[in-house]
């Protein structure tokens, strides 16, 4: 498929403005959280990407009627007629998305009952739902596995429950938090993800009417209330994406204004974006990432949950420090499986070495197992166009920052994955200058 294809011309520094819109990470969430009320929600600043999309199929399904607002980027989300939906029709999402898995306990409450078709998202490492359903039981759901998905069933009202995470995973978080402010009694949440995009669904689900309280020790307090409204809420911007184009910025010796990107979730990106080298500008509309020149430096780096060095914002980073001068070393403690993009930024020159040591002082869960979760990258070095084929998500956007530094031209396969998260990422590059192409188009320059 030639849409799914793109040729980069590499070389030349990305410049311009481009504008990010709310966080991939809230907004699928936000509108599964509208399925928990008895009114209609307004949710704004929401991203054209396709989780979105996903869940608007799958709320539409289950008879919400979802439309779009008045102004731009607006979703109005009606839950009124909510009712079960078509398992073969549910089925047809499958491996579309892994946002499925937290309809279960709006639709226990709603209807006493839910299906959960097999779940995607990208492979990055272990990213169980067993969990998601041990969680549900303690909630007091039933659990049936069968071979095309899983039937969940709550004979009576959901009651709450004292949960400890071994992990702060932010997707057991969002589970608990759909799960437990609509249950009888209280939930007692220890060790959870408090990502700011947590901290965002924690408001909307207070505008909704819910009684959530966040600790300053990883504990949330929900106390299950009888019925929950609608809401009306903008979503926070994607610090991720914004992170992303910094880093192209960094990596194609490039000034990218981005507007929409907020300090304060990026703060600690911000810090080491600022060692490495690069040079940024806040202001109110938005943060502006420039290479000022001369040499970048080489960092040592630890991936960690919020308010760590995100995950998410390593993959791009590493390619910026592929044109640092010495040895960078990343430790990735979140997914075990991250580094593995690594690999094609080594045939296009880069000199990455990864070892299954970690690398770092930080608490680290693969230590003592067999996974490449820590790298030394060797720079600065001339990467060179080549063939490309996008892994995951985050590693598919550094694929495109690695072979817009390149020189010569990339082929970049399976680009339709880079639409789960970024919004419009063909016209913000062409806005930016970069030469890039379909095979069926004539040569795009701006």
């Amino acid at each position: 498929m030639t849409d799914d294809v793109l040729l980069v011309h590499g070389g030349n520094p990305l410049e311009g403005e481009i504008r990010v819109r709310g966080a991939k990470n809230l907004v699928p969430k936000a509108m599964v959280a509208a399925l928990l009320g008895q009114g209609p929600s307004r949710l704004r600043n929401v991203p054209d990407i396709r989780d979105v999309k996903v869940v608007r199929g799958l709320l539409q399904l289950h008879g919400v009627t979802v439309r779009t607002g008045d102004e731009d980027g607006e979703l109005i989300l009606d839950p009124s007629h909510v009712e079960s939906a078509n398992v073969a029709d549910i089925d047809a999402h499958a491996g579309s998305s892994r946002i499925p898995i937290l309809f279960c306990g709006p639709l226990l409450h709603r209807l006493g009952h839910a299906f959960i078709p097999g779940l995607g998202g990208c492979d990055i490492g272990g990213r169980p739902v067993d969990f998601h359903f041990e969680v549900l039981r303690q909630f007091g759901a039933t659990i049936e596995k069968h071979p095309q998905g899983t039937y969940l069933v709550a004979q009576q009202r959901l009651r709450g429950t004292k949960i400890e995470l071994p992990y702060p995973s932010v997707g057991a978080t969002e589970q608990v938090l759909l799960t437990a402010v609509l249950a009888e009694g209280v939930t007692e949440l220890r060790n959870a993800a408090i990502e700011p995009e947590i901290v965002d669904l924690i408001c909307v689900l207070q505008k909704m009417g819910a009684i959530i309280s966040l600790g300053t020790d990883r504990t949330i307090l929900i106390t299950g209330v009888d019925e929950l409204g609608g809401y009306n809420h903008r979503a926070l911007p994607d610090r991720l994406e914004a992170a992303s184009w910094a880093c192209a910025a960094l990596a194609t010796r490039g000034d990218i204004y981005v507007r929409g990107a907020d300090q304060i979730p990026m703060m600690t990106f911000l810090n080491t974006f600022r060692k490495v080298g690069g040079a940024f500008e806040v202001d109110d509309e938005g943060i502006r990432f420039w290479h000022p020149g001369g040499e970048l430096k080489a960092i040592a780096l630890e991936t960690d949950v919020h308010p760590g060095f995100q995950t998410d914002w390593q993959q791009p980073l590493v390619v910026a420090l592929t044109q640092a001068s010495g040895l960078s070393i990343v430790h990735e403690t979140v997914y075990e499986s991250r580094l593995g993009f690594t690999s094609a930024l080594n045939q296009m020159g880069a000199h990455i070495q990864l070892y299954r040591e970690c690398l770092g002082s930080t608490p680290c869960r693969f230590g003592a197992r067999n996974f490449q979760h820590s790298a030394v990258v060797s720079g600065p070095s001339k990467l060179i166009g080549g063939e490309l084929v996008i892994p995951d998500l985050r590693g598919g956007f550094s694929y495109l920052i690695a072979a817009l530094a390149a020189e010569g031209t990339s082929t970049v396969h399976g680009i339709d994955l880079i639409n789960r998260g970024y919004e419009n990422f063909m016209e913000k590059l062409r806005d930016l200058g970069a030469h890039v192409e379909l095979p069926s188009e004539e040569l795009v320059t701006a």
